[in-house]
């Protein structure tokens, strides 16, 4: 005979045995990138992922990253940033100041890691201060636009003839480093041929300005299309006879003579510090913010080989890398 008793201690038993709707699929957090140039394969979203592997991420299994990439048109990158903001993101991680710049269309609240941001924040008035940034922004910057002007100056130590230098630049990531140039370019006594970049499908016809103006030299500023396509340009500098200065080691190691400036990867491997952070609660107007101050100078001995330059010691003592 079944008793009541008996009847009470199965339903007990069978409500212990059912998982609970949290026990069954536990949500996991999203955090958001947005790309404007690279392809979504790109080295930096891999380095983003090895960085939470740092902090024990795995992408899939307890975090989920929800990369966007515009794949260098501009024009779509407010739409990928009002999508990505749509899907209410714990964070969302910012690759340069125009994804940011969308990205603050839509949202004063989803904190921000910038990664990559080539300006001083502080300066242009999207952080208060770097010890407490205020608002909803965080992150790493790496003030390329102070760092154009040493650039040319390595390179006027390199070729000490360099006095007509052609400057590649795009808007609107060159802009300010082109005005930051001017100074170091008096200074020095360099006469500076500016020429300005619509997209990639300009950079042979640049080349052919800059060898029409009898430039020495090219110096690359800052943008994201020189890095993605940073095959093409080594390829076009070599072609044109040109030396060419540039600000990421990849760029070198692609095949351009010298860079100097950040690695191109360890600021996105840095932005997971700035995600677990927040994901464990920290507030993005309370988390300082960081200025890369890990430079590397690069210089590619076979580009200088096939280029006819010897490259001085004093810049040869000094470099991180040398690529034979």
């Amino acid at each position: 005979m079944i008793t009541k008793r008996r009847l009470l201690v199965a339903a007990v038993l069978a409500w212990v045995t059912i998982p609970a709707p949290a026990q069954q699929s536990a949500k996991i957090p999203v955090v958001g990138m947005l790309i404007t140039h690279a392809p979504i394969e790109d080295r930096v979203v891999e380095s983003v992922r090895a960085g939470l592997r740092q902090y024990g991420y795995e992408d899939g299994r307890n975090i989920k990253l929800e990369v966007r990439s515009a794949l260098g048109q501009i024009e779509r990158v407010p739409a990928l940033a009002d999508e990505l903001v749509k899907m209410r993101p714990e964070v969302i991680i910012l690759v340069n100041e125009v994804a940011l710049r969308a990205v603050r269309q839509f949202t004063s609240t989803l904190p921000i890691v910038m990664v990559g941001y080539t300006d001083d924040p502080v300066d242009v008035g999207w952080i208060e201060s770097y010890r407490r940034p205020g608002g909803n922004i965080t992150g790493i910057f790496n003030n390329n636009s102070a760092l154009v002007g040493k650039r040319l100056e390595i390179l006027k130590e390199t070729l000490p003839h360099a006095s007509h230098v052609a400057v590649l630049w795009e808007d609107p990531f060159g802009r300010r480093q082109l005005e930051e140039l001017r100074g170091a370019a008096q200074a020095l006594g360099v006469q500076l041929q500016p020429i300005q970049i619509r997209g990639p499908e300009s950079l042979a016809s640049a080349f052919k300005t800059a060898k029409r103006n009898k430039a020495n030299a090219v110096l690359i500023t800052w943008s994201p299309v020189f890095y993605v396509h940073r095959d093409k340009v080594a390829s076009l500098a070599l072609d044109s006879r040109l030396a060419t200065v540039t600000d990421v080691d990849a760029e070198a190691q692609a095949g351009c003579l010298i860079s100097y400036g950040s690695g191109a990867y360890d600021s996105f491997v840095r932005s997971a510090y700035f995600v677990d952070r927040l994901l464990k609660g920290a507030k993005a107007s309370d988390l300082p913010v960081e200025q890369i101050s890990t430079l590397r100078l690069v210089v590619n001995l076979k580009t200088a080989a096939a280029l006819g330059i010897t490259v001085p010691q004093s810049i040869l003592v000094r470099a991180d890398e040398v690529i034979q």
